[in-house]
């Protein structure tokens, strides 16, 4: 029993779910508080915040229930959650616990330096940095100082995709701290650990239970403009916290944030490597019917020659198995395949990729963000349909060149007519790099 009730520090469960792990509700460990609220005609969900008038959703027996979160648990205004509240129950060590120090540039040491003061000081802090810049190196410090706190950390982020490239890493980086992958059918039970890894959904099922919480991706859907996920993000931590934001293409409102001063930033606009981002360039076509036409394909050709790996990006579904087949088509001997959301076996077809079984993958947006493959050309196909945001094709340009042995490559969009997001794209892309050579020239500078 006493183990069992280790597993719900800083977690909230129904009272269902608590019985269904045989844990008795009259426990006096377990703290206790109404499910869903009703005020002034309105229900409010205390697991997810969702708020609407109560006659909406009424039951029979005269109780409400929330809509929102019925994935996780159906609750009522009879129901309530219960929790223990987090213990920080971990082993306490004297040494470091990070295995082996990245290499950090001067900049990146900067920007690690901020991020650890805003940890130690219980703040919170955006790290805005260009994609493969190095933003989870730089992070290192930060979770050592926690770590050896004694603090619980949580890295979130909103895609499966990045939390599968982020949790061997830190696997690796912090050998001796327990930790746990967390989303769903990942194959793991949950266990109390000083460190979780999770998708941002995944904090429905905490309450108060984090010291340092780290969001990932921080402008990926589905987080961005979910009032559900802000409010899990919220009370997954504790009062008195810290909260670390990542992104590499921070949204309209977190500019808000940083420009009225709500929110402390630190923009790095260098990668690693300090080489420059790859720019785009932008392909218009004459024909629509055509799914690749000449001046698209002499591209392909280029880097199939060169065998140079890639990546087709479609606005939609249904255009992954013809653009597959034309593929196909042109080149039998090579392989490549398709890939969506949908697709279970899309973590092993980015495998195949980085491994070299495949030299190709056609994919919808799913692969914009949080895969690192080490020499790399990508194409996005009708980049002028409306899916493609400013923030989306610079993530997918963000694919190229991130290694330090290949810091160079192409990014080809193709489409008909122009729209404001490939201009902006183009742009943002373009002052980054100004930014970025700006760095370099202080660099030289100071060196003389």
């Amino acid at each position: 029993m006493e183990k069992t009730l280790n597993l719900l520090m800083g977690r909230q469960l129904s009272g269902p779910q608590l019985q269904a792990l045989g844990v008795a509700l009259d426990s006096t460990k377990l703290k206790q508080r109404p499910a869903v609220l009703v005020k002034k005609g309105r229900i409010f969900c205390q697991r997810c915040g969702f708020q609407a008038p109560r006659a909406n959703y009424a039951l029979p027996d005269k109780s409400y229930y929330c809509p929102a979160c019925l994935a996780w648990g159906r609750l009522t205004t009879t129901m309530s959650l219960y929790s223990i509240p987090e213990a920080n129950d971990f082993k306490k060590y004297s040494q470091d616990l990070l295995e082996k120090k990245p290499r950090l540039s001067l900049w990146q040491k900067k920007a690690a330096k901020e991020l650890l003061q805003t940890v130690k000081r219980k703040q919170e802090r955006l790290l805005w940095a260009v994609t493969g810049a190095g933003k989870t190196e730089m992070l290192f410090e930060a979770l050592n100082f926690a770590l050896l706190d004694q603090q619980r950390v949580c890295l979130a982020t909103p895609r499966v995709d990045v939390c599968n490239e982020l949790y061997p890493r830190l696997c690796q980086a912090f050998p001796k701290v327990k930790s746990c992958l967390l989303y769903q059918n990942s194959g793991q039970e949950y266990t109390y650990t000083q460190l979780v890894v999770c998708t941002v959904h995944q904090l429905l099922r905490f309450y108060h239970a984090f010291d340092l919480l780290v969001i990932d991706e921080v402008d990926a859907f589905p987080y961005i403009n979910d009032r559900q996920l802000h409010y899990a993000v919220t009370h997954a931590k504790k009062i008195n916290s810290s909260t670390l934001y990542l992104t590499a293409t921070p949204d309209r409102y977190l500019k808000q944030q940083i420009h009225q001063n709500k929110l402390a930033v630190t923009c790095l606009p260098l990668r690693h490597h300090r080489h420059l981002l790859p720019e785009i360039t932008l392909v218009k076509l004459r024909f629509p019917k055509q799914k690749i036409e000449e001046r698209t394909k002499k591209y392909l050709i280029k880097w199939v020659k060169n065998k140079i790996p890639f990546l087709v990006f479609v606005p939609q579904i249904a255009m992954l198995k013809p653009i597959l087949k034309e593929l196909q088509h042109l080149w039998p001997t090579l392989k490549g395949e398709c890939v969506s959301a949908l697709d279970p076996d899309r973590l092993q077809k980015v495998k195949n990729l980085r491994t070299g079984i495949d030299q190709y993958l056609v994919t919808t947006t799913i692969l914009e963000r949080g895969i690192t493959i080490t020499r790399l050309n990508v194409m996005v196909l009708q980049a002028d349909a409306p899916l493609f945001s400013e923030t989306v094709l610079v993530q997918i340009a963000g694919r190229v060149g991130r290694d330090k042995d290949y810091p160079s490559g192409e990014v080809v969009f193709t489409y008909q007519e122009m729209t404001f997001a490939l201009r902006a794209a183009k742009k943002q892309i373009k002052l980054l790099n100004q930014k970025a050579e700006q760095l370099l020239k202080n660099d030289e500078m100071s060196t003389l």
